[in-house]
This record gives structure tokens, sequence and C-alpha cells, in this order.
């Protein structure tokens, strides 16, 4: 009896009340159901099926012709009895009633209880309801398109190194008042010093500077600055086919629709003119498109290193294959510039020209050529076809490859600007050549005013970026996935920070513009956010001297505290911190020199020296151990 109770008190152990059930119910039906077939069979039947057979019908006969059907009762009976409420059960369980009332009383508690599903229906109804309209409200209205009537829209379209900008800038340039809005500090900066230098009295303002020019009419700045509070009579855009951009083309979508100026020139590739056409039905006045004066040739022979010249601009697609190309040229007696996308503009500036006055006769670069410089380059090498793009390493889209190979070729220097690449030239020129697809989607992200809508309703930044992922995107658009704002979100929720701060400030601290993948600017975000609801000091920049890659750092470091600063109103501070950037920049340039000339490639597994253009982080030898070590000793052919 011992070992039976331990035996079922395990069986219980193991099981849920619902298996439970399923057993007896199972049990129960396959035992009653047959003993009922059998005694109700005529004996008729049972005489013909045993003459047919040799043998008399039995239960388990009945059982295995019914196995399905049977099956089909356990799981319907299951159902029914899962569905019971344990009130209904205990209300009858002290009353003696027949089975006539027992069935009557269960017809009761199933209308009643299909009532109360229908009323949580409802109310469920409503929940949603509810929540669409909330989303509607808070959302949906932001993303109508609805451009200014009364302004006058002139496009810009072509491929690189065509004049749209030049062309558009004149046009700036006569007005009373503008702006400017660019994809880059470092392109900002140059329309603010060439309008200055033109007479024209012109101010910039990026996230990490401004620079105010008395009695200036004139602002030239990052597209992510634009407000449409500000009344000019010109608004130049720039880069608009940036628009796609799943992280930053909000912004070129808010500076396009809403630009409060009576005049807007909006410059952009081929690719972009029907997504522009129908967002600015009715209000475009002039389309310009513009085609290279100085044609592109393509050399269909395979480049080699050996080959550069004087005004080649190498392209590759990381910034640690820049200074190992660099590093090569140099060796080779060339005197290189340098341009990658996390070099600080000030640097990148220097290295132009130092290029453009030919103390150095080649540039080595990333795809951050392609975007609005114009140098006097005579050939584009693309050593690399593919780049990461964050997520994958993939070809070069067509408008990515016109971009770049535009830049060859200068009017008054170049009657022909050259393209070469390292492989594949056929497949690239094909590429090159093709016509560009028409975009069809720009990208969409939350603004202020949908915060303060939130507000109305909610407290918290955790159900804002719930209800942002339920939103339906409007037909033609893809949602940023605000990924920077979720991961700096997550350091602060549930915190004093996120208890003191207005949710609207909190929302525009995420949006700094910086890199929160480094962990030390992340821990520098916290604790500024922290000494700002403590009503303390901001901590200062973490300075650190030594490799070019601590000077960058350090550089990163101040251009995140000039966020803070200038967020803050704290101008004279920032002032003091926009010298010492300066300065770095300085010591940052002079450091890229000296690595340019000593860099090399090591095997980070035995230290001995790579090629210069080795695929890999260590050498073939090392591999091949590594790989032996794996799979054993057998005898592999490599």
């Amino acid at each position: 009896v011992s070992s039976e109770l331990d035996r079922y008190s395990t069986i219980i152990l193991f099981e849920t009340y619902e298996d439970v059930y399923e057993v007896f119910i199972t049990d129960k039906i396959y035992e009653i159901i047959p003993t009922m077939i059998m005694d109700d069979l005529p004996a008729s039947f049972k005489e013909e099926y045993k003459s047919y057979t040799n043998a008399s019908v039995t239960r388990m006969d009945i059982i295995k012709a019914l196995r399905s059907d049977l099956s089909d009762l356990v799981y319907e009976y299951k159902r029914m009895l899962v569905e019971e409420k344990l009130s209904d059960v205990l209300e009858v369980s002290d009353h003696n009633l027949t089975i006539e009332e027992h069935q009557e009383r269960y017809q009761q508690q199933l209308e009643e209880r299909r009532l109360q599903q229908e009323r949580e229906r409802e109310e469920k109804k409503k929940l949603i309801e509810e929540e669409q309209r909330q989303l509607n409200y808070i959302f949906g209205a932001e993303y109508e398109m609805d451009p200014r009537k009364e302004t006058e829209y002139i496009l810009h379209l072509g491929d690189t190194n065509t004049g749209k900008t030049y062309t558009a800038l004149k046009s700036l340039k006569k007005a009373a008042s503008g702006s400017y809005l660019a994809p880059l500090r470092l392109l900002a900066l140059e329309v603010f010093e060439k309008l200055n230098k033109d007479g024209v009295p012109c101010s910039l303002k990026t996230g990490e500077e401004e620079k105010i020019v008395e009695d200036a009419q004139h602002m030239a700045g990052t597209v992510e600055m634009f407000s449409e509070l500000e009344h000019g009579d010109v608004t130049v855009i720039d880069e608009a086919q940036m628009i796609q951009d799943r992280d930053r083309g909000f912004s070129w979508y808010k500076a396009i629709t809403r630009a409060n100026a009576k005049q807007v020139h909006v410059i952009g590739s081929l690719s972009i003119r029907s997504m522009l056409e129908e967002m600015l039905d009715g209000v475009i006045s002039e389309i310009h498109e513009y085609e290279r004066d100085i044609p592109l040739k393509v050399d269909l022979r395979k480049f080699k290193i050996e080959q550069v010249k004087p005004a080649d601009a190498l392209i590759v697609f990381s910034r640690k294959k820049v200074l190992q190309t660099a590093a090569k040229l140099e060796k080779d007696g060339h005197k290189v510039s340098v341009i990658y996308g996390s070099m600080p503009p000030e640097t990148r500036r220097k290295q132009i020209e130092q290029f453009i006055n030919r103390e150095t006769n080649v540039i080595v670069s990333t795809d951050a050529i392609g975007m609005g410089l114009n140098l006097p380059i005579r050939r584009i090498v693309l050593l690399e076809n593919m780049k990461f793009d964050g997520q994958k390493r993939r070809l070069l889209t067509s408008q990515e490859l016109k971009q770049i190979a535009g830049r060859a070729g200068r009017k008054g220097l170049y009657n022909v600007g050259e393209v070469a690449f390292a492989k594949d030239a056929k497949q690239m020129r094909e590429l090159l050549f093709s016509t560009d697809e028409q975009i069809s989607k720009f990208s969409i992200a939350p603004t202020s005013d949908m915060l303060r809508r939130f507000k109305e309703y909610h407290h918290d930044l955790g159900t804002f970026f719930d209800m942002w992922a339920k939103f339906k995107n409007p037909k033609g658009t893809q949602k940023s996935n605000l990924a920077q704002e979720r991961e700096l979100y997550e350091e602060v929720k549930d915190t004093l920070i996120e208890a003191k701060m207005p949710i609207v400030d909190l929302y525009g601290y995420l949006q700094l513009p910086f890199s929160a993948k480094e962990s030390s600017l992340k821990k520098q975000w916290v604790a500024s956010m922290n000494a700002i609801v403590n009503r303390e000091e901001l901590p200062e920049p973490r300075m650190i001297e030594g490799s070019l890659e601590k000077l960058e750092l350090s550089y990163k470091a101040i251009g995140l505290h000039l966020l803070f600063l200038y967020r803050m109103d704290r101008r004279p501070e920032a002032i003091y911190w926009e010298r010492v950037r300066e300065e770095l920049t300085d010591k940052i340039h002079n450091v890229l020199r000296k690595d340019m000339k000593k860099f090399k490639r090591t095997c980070s597994a035995c230290s001995k020296d790579l090629p210069w253009n080795h695929d890999h982080a260590i050498c073939d030898s090392c591999f091949h151990k590594r790989f032996r070590r794996r799979h054993g000793d057998e005898d592999f052919n490599y």
C-alpha cells in the first residue's frame, strides 16, 4: 500500500490537474461507450460478424473501429471540463439535484458565461479601439504630407559633381535671409565660411558647435538643426536622397515639408524625383536636372597598388584599411591624405587642404568622400566593392557607387574622370552606368509634438516605445528602430533621472547624436544626466593622451560634452571646450601623419608582420594551427 501511495504521489507531483482529468475522462469514455455499443448490438449482427471473421465481436474491436471518434470525444469533454468555473461547481455541490436539475442549471451557467464573454469581448474591443485612437492621435497626424502652399519649391537633381549645390547656393546668397541644411558638419562649415567670405554674414549651428555672426540673417547647419519656427526667404536642403536613411531620414522629411520659407531649394540624386513630386504635389515650380560636363571612363583592367598616380583617390570601407593602405603608399614614396567617417571634421579639412594645395598627391578614403566633397581628383579607384552597412557585408548599390565614382574629374583640371577597380571591373561598370531605382520609402521617427500628445495619456517612455512599435507606419515609409534611444533609456529606466526629468526633455537627451556604443561615452552620458537632475556641475570629458584611437575618443568625449552645454544654453563654457577640441585636432592631425608612416600590420596571435593587404587579423600559419587544433591532426591540403 505504501509503495502504491508513493507511486500515486509521484504521478500527481509531475502531472497538472488537467492531465489527471484527461486520464479520468479517457478511462470512462473507453469503458462506457464500447460497453453501451456492445449491449445494443443485435444478435443477428454478432452472428454475421462471426461468420465472416470466425471470431466473436469484442469491446476491443469496437474501440479500434471508433478510435478517432473516441479521441474526439475525450478532447471535447476535456475542453468543456477545463472551461467549467469552480464557482459554478461549488454552487451546486451541496445540493442534492437530479440529473435534469443539474442539466438545467448547467445550461443557465453556460448562458451566463456566454454573456460574460460577450461583455469581455466588447470591453476588449473598446480598449483596442481606444488604443488605436491614441496611436492615430499621437503618431498618425504627424506624417500627413502637407507642405506650405505659399512656399515655392525648386528641385536640383542629378549626379555628383554637376553643380547642383553651387546653383542653389547662388539663390541663397542673393536672398535677404535663409538657411543651408547639410548632412555633415563639415559641409555646413564649408558653406558657413564661403558665405562669410563672399560678404554674406552667416552663422553656423550644429549640435556640437555654434558660431554666431553679428547681424547675420543666414545660417548654415546640419539638417537635424532645422526648426519650422525659424522664418527665411530661402532654404537650401542638400543630399535629399538621405531621406531614406533609417536613422536620420525623418530630419530631411521635416525640413522639406515644413520649411518656413518663401522658396525652398531641394538638392538630391535623380532617384528621389518621383518621391518629391508626390510629396510636393502642386507646389513645385521648377525641376532642374543636371548632367556631368566631364564624362566618366571606366578602366576594365584590374588595378594594382603599384599603378597609383598623383591625383588618385583610393577607396576602402574601414578606418583600419584606410590606414594600412596609406602606410603602404607612404612606404612606396607617395604623400598621402586620408579621410574616414569617424575622423574629426577639422582634421578631415586639414587632410583635404593638403591634397588641394598639392602637399599630398594621393587620397585614401572611405565612402565618406562621396558626400559633397569636391576635390581635384583625377581617378577614383575602388580597392573594395563590398561594405558593411551595420548589419551585413553587401555589394555597393548603384547610387552609392555613383556618389563615390562621381568625385572623379574636376572641371577646369581634367577632361575626363577616370574610374578603376581592383576586381570585377565589368560588373561594377554595369552597376555604375545603370539607371537608379526610384526611392520608394522614407524614414520616420518620433517628434517632440508626439511626446506632448503622449503625455496626455501616459507618463513613461517605456510605454511610448511600446506604442511606437505598435503604430503602423503609413504606406511609403519605414519606422526608425530607435536603437540608440532604447539602449540609453535602459540606463535611466526606473531611476531618479526618469522620475525627475520631464519626458520631452529626457527624450531629447536620448536623441543626442553621439556614439553610444562606446562604453566610456555611454558612462559620460549617464554621469551628465545624473548631474543635471541633481543640479550639479557636468562632469568634464575624459581626456586621454597617446594613440590615435585614444585621441579620437577624447575628441568624441568633448563633442558629447558640447552637446550637453549647447542644449543647456551654456555658451561661454561651450566656447572654451571648442578651443580645447581645436587644439586636440592639431594633435590628432600630427599623430595621424606619424601613424601613417610607421603603421604596420601584425598577426594578433604571433605578432609576425602581415602584408599590407592581408584580409585577416592573423597570419596563415596561425590560422592553420588553430584549424588543426579544432579538427584534429589530419593532413589537410591548403
